[in-house]
């Protein structure tokens, strides 16, 4: 399953990028992260490896994040790897003008096993509204904390 997400946030790339790459803001806008930690490489770098532990409802989701590409402050690509599932994640990040950045991102989910084979077949919606949800609460706690304003 591949879709693409948008959205255009209200501050200068510069400022993106610095808010975007700094690990400690995510738990700032990914409001069902638990912990993070690192695994292997050199952290933030090509080849990294970080272990996200999130919670969603009832359940614990525990993902390892594998940097592909770091071309900050253009593109950000990694894989998260959790049981079940291989999720591709290319981010795109354009200046729309010198107060505005855009990100896009494409994703691509591959399924394992009979179960989530199926949820990814009678559910892609819900997959498409957790990404957007993600951008989103980005936007919120990036431009709440704007120090372009």
């Amino acid at each position: 399953m591949k879709y693409i997400t948008e959205i255009v946030i209200n501050i200068p790339l510069a400022e993106f990028i610095r808010k975007f790459d700094n690990p400690e803001n995510m738990k700032l806008w990914q409001k069902d992260l638990v912990s993070f930690k690192h695994l292997s490489g050199i952290p933030g770098k090509e080849g990294a490896q970080m272990e996200l532990v999130y919670k969603m409802g009832k359940r614990e989701i525990v993902l390892v994040e594998t940097i592909l590409k770091r071309n900050l402050p253009h593109e950000f690509h990694a894989t998260y790897d959790a049981k079940g599932v291989h999720n591709v994640q290319k981010n795109y990040f354009k200046a729309v003008d010198e107060n505005k950045t855009k990100w896009i991102s494409e994703t691509e989910f591959q399924f394992n096993g009979f179960f989530m084979k199926a949820m990814g077949f009678l559910m892609p919606g819900a997959f498409k509204k957790q990404s957007l949800k993600y951008l989103k609460d980005f936007k919120a706690f990036a431009e709440e904390n704007s120090t372009s304003s």
